[in-house]
């Protein structure tokens, strides 16, 4: 056993990511500078989410329906809040001038950086809250901070440090590119594995749910690029979402919120929000990255 799960688990779930990976970059649609078109990017996400459903049926045959409905539960709030990551993604994109088959290789590179530092990020926060129980309320007060800042109005774009929004592209160089995206990838891990932790405690399933989300995040921002603007209440579903999961974290001592109620409040926060913004229209247009 290592980290909640056996070496078969590890090797299994890690050879079914690499897979999918390497479909997905041999895809044709993703080897021609035509643009891949919405069908396609559903399709593969669709592909993405049974994978994970799959996965999950898999945990709760192997360790039983608790695990699984908390892999459930980390897989959309990750899922959700990468959503507002989307935004960022198509602003620096739009600012390096990528064209599209080279944005898809830009997040195949940033999906393997993350793997990798959400693995150290979620170690060390698995470990932290082990041995320092008190590390669950500055951990939930966080998230309460996360959450007012989105409910202050601020947008997701805001998080790109200036130092990123003073490069210039390079000539054929998708550095500077992957560079950002990894960075704002680690900007948004500090809110989003704290939100994790608030429904299971066990490392694998944080980190599983956690790689399952962003695997799918290169196959959503194709799908929903030309929807972003649409949804202009996003930051304030999310921003309540982050509240009740801080909520969750910080009574833990005292009341326990079963998962199943987790599931079905995040599910209705972002239900609402999603209806809500689709009724209010699109968003004003904002200048992009690197614009005067």
């Amino acid at each position: 056993m290592i980290a909640g799960a056996s070496w078969g688990w590890w090797l299994g779930f890690h050879g079914a990511v690499l897979t999918l990976l390497l479909v997905d970059a041999f895809l044709p649609a993703n080897r021609r500078e035509q643009p891949r078109t919405q069908a396609t990017a559903w399709i593969w996400t669709g592909i993405l989410v049974l994978s994970t459903a799959v996965f999950a049926i898999w945990i709760a045959v192997g360790q039983g329906r608790q695990h699984a409905l908390e892999f459930i539960a980390g897989y959309a709030i990750e899922t959700s809040l990468s959503i507002d990551n989307l935004f960022v993604f198509l602003v620096l994109f739009e600012g390096f001038r990528i064209s599209q088959r080279r944005q898809h290789t830009a997040l195949l590179w940033g999906v393997g950086g993350a793997i990798i530092l959400r693995a150290l990020f979620i170690a060390m926060g698995v470990s932290l809250i082990q041995r320092f129980d008190w590390i669950s309320w500055i951990f939930g007060l966080f998230l309460l901070y996360a959450a007012f800042r989105l409910f202050r109005g601020g947008s997701a774009r805001a998080v790109i440090p200036a130092w990123i929004r003073r490069l210039q592209p390079a000539k054929g160089s998708l550095l500077p590119v992957i560079l950002a995206v990894e960075v704002t990838d680690v900007l948004f891990a500090v809110d989003s594995i704290p939100a994790v932790l608030a429904v299971s405690r066990d490392p694998f399933v944080v980190y599983t749910s956690n790689i399952a989300a962003i695997l799918g995040l290169r196959s959503l921002y194709f799908a929903l690029a030309a929807l972003l603007d649409r949804l202009r209440y996003l930051h304030y579903g999310l921003g309540a979402m982050l509240m009740f999961v801080a909520f969750k974290m910080l009574a833990s001592r005292w009341l326990e919120v079963p998962i199943t109620i987790s599931l079905a409040v995040m599910g209705a926060i972002l239900g609402v929000c999603a209806v809500v913004s689709w009724i209010a229209g699109p968003k004003p247009k904002r200048s992009t990255v690197g614009s005067s």
